[in-house]
């Protein structure tokens, strides 16, 4: 079993937590982060482009003229694409850029992501995370405490003083454990966990 070192809000060291194998110390799989990120960033595209096609430009209800005699090539309407103001030909319509991963996928996914952290020594795992009070301030001085650039903190349910003080630091965000995903692992340098987060986020997986 793997294991990391637990340290306080002051960066003292408390302990030690058993991490584990199937979960955190995996092999990592480069193509399973690729193809969950492409996952996700599809299905936060909003997919609403749209233009106007021939059927929908008002208008071009009669031939512009007669079919015959007048040395022009024959044409049906003036709402066309070749002419000017008429429909757009082959052009955006709204739609879902969502595609479907297994689950088993999602999970592997997941599980290289966390292992690529450990094995980078890019977790931190903390007894627990705290705040008497909403303080950007106090929150900061943590992260700082810890020396991190930016990281992606998880905590493992609702905590409105931590979740609040952490959302004006450009560089650090905070997640409950359910909603842990590939994309904000990977986007954050530094990954950062609560003791209880780590214990709901192995039990989800090992299931």
């Amino acid at each position: 079993m793997a294991t990391a070192t637990l340290y306080d809000q002051n960066k003292n060291q408390v302990g030690e937590c058993t991490l584990s194998d199937s979960v955190f110390n995996v092999e990592v799989r480069a193509y399973l982060l690729h193809d969950m990120v492409r996952y996700q960033r599809a299905a936060r595209r909003q997919g609403t482009a749209a233009v106007k096609n021939r059927s929908a430009v008002s208008g071009g209800g009669k031939k512009p003229y007669r079919q015959k005699g007048t040395g022009n090539a024959r044409q049906g309407t003036i709402r066309a694409p070749h002419f000017v103001g008429g429909g757009v030909a082959f052009g955006p319509s709204p739609r879902s850029f969502t595609f479907k991963l297994n689950r088993k996928v999602k999970k592997a996914a997941l599980c290289s992501a966390l292992s690529a952290r450990f094995q980078a020594e890019k977790l931190l795992l903390l007894k627990e995370l705290s705040l008497d009070a909403i303080s950007t301030k106090e929150f900061r001085q943590i992260v700082e405490r810890f020396e991190l650039e930016g990281a992606l903190i998880v905590i493992d349910s609702e905590n409105k003083n931590v979740e609040l003080s952490a959302r004006n630091l450009p560089k650090v965000k905070v997640l409950r454990a359910a909603g842990i995903n590939v994309y904000d692992i990977l986007k954050y340098p530094n990954l950062m966990m609560t003791e209880a987060a780590v214990t709901e986020v192995e039990g989800a997986l090992e299931q």
